[in-house]
């Protein structure tokens, strides 16, 4: 049997990220993956990238989200082209402050990390990816009409998809396929303000995937945005103190 732990949307929460590290560590997987939006809203970018980067060297996967888009490259359509007339203010300024905070070494970093990475379990593949196969942007989500999420889906070969990006956890099957949304790691939407991660057992062919949650100090989290006082910075403490998105 493999087991793969997987969690993803840190968005420099590294109280959050710092939880979930030590639930991984308890559970001894014999893979992590990390599904992209490292650094982007949160309190402490830099802190949460030297524990990604220290987890990177001891094995684990890591992948890119769009929010690194957004900081790395400062790409805003790229990382948000829901926005046709532009982001807003509040994600350009959160997003040079988070590139501010990581430095040339920080944003090299995001600049090289892979939009997919794939590990072959005996027959079975295993993507992991940001939003879904092929797309950073282009979530999972429950509320997709089923041919637009058998589209997507079918974009790769994989029989489990590993995801984030929608940052409501979930395990779905669609078809033979099963659809492993780890949720977020530090800045979850699902009303549950603790840290969400996934952990995938596959033994011979079969696959069993659950989501698990993680306390941490939700509100020293939400405190700490708020003392940095960016546009926008009242609803992202908000969010992550009760665990639903407010803007």
């Amino acid at each position: 049997m493999v087991r793969i732990a997987a969690l993803s949307d840190i968005h420099g929460n590294l109280p959050a990220l710092a939880a979930v590290h030590k639930a991984v560590d308890a559970v001894r997987p014999d893979y992590v993956a990390i599904c992209g939006d490292l650094v982007f809203n949160g309190p402490d970018p830099a802190g949460t990238l030297a524990l990604v980067k220290e987890l990177e060297r001891a094995g684990a996967f890591v992948t890119l989200g769009n929010t690194d888009l957004a900081v790395g490259d400062g790409d805003f359509t790229a990382a948000f082209p829901w926005f046709t007339d532009g982001a807003p203010d509040a994600y350009q300024v959160a997003a040079e402050w988070a590139r501010d905070q990581i430095g040339d070494d920080g944003i090299d970093y995001l600049r090289r990390l892979p939009s997919e990475r794939r590990l072959r379990v005996g027959d079975d593949l295993i993507l992991f990816c940001h939003g879904s196969p092929g797309s950073l942007t282009d979530g999972l989500g429950t509320d997709l009409d089923a041919v637009v999420t058998m589209e997507r889906v079918g974009r790769t070969d994989a029989k489990v998809i590993v995801c984030g990006h929608t940052h409501m956890p979930e395990v779905r099957e669609v078809g033979w396929r099963t659809i492993v949304n780890d949720g977020s790691a530090g800045y979850v939407f699902d009303g549950d303000p603790t840290a969400s991660w996934a952990l995938i057992e596959i033994d011979e062919g079969a696959v069993k995937a659950e989501i698990r949650r993680t306390e941490y100090d939700a509100m020293a989290a939400a405190n700490a945005v708020s003392e940095r006082g960016l546009p926008g910075d009242v609803y992202r403490a908000a969010t992550i103190r009760t665990g639903k998105l407010v803007r």
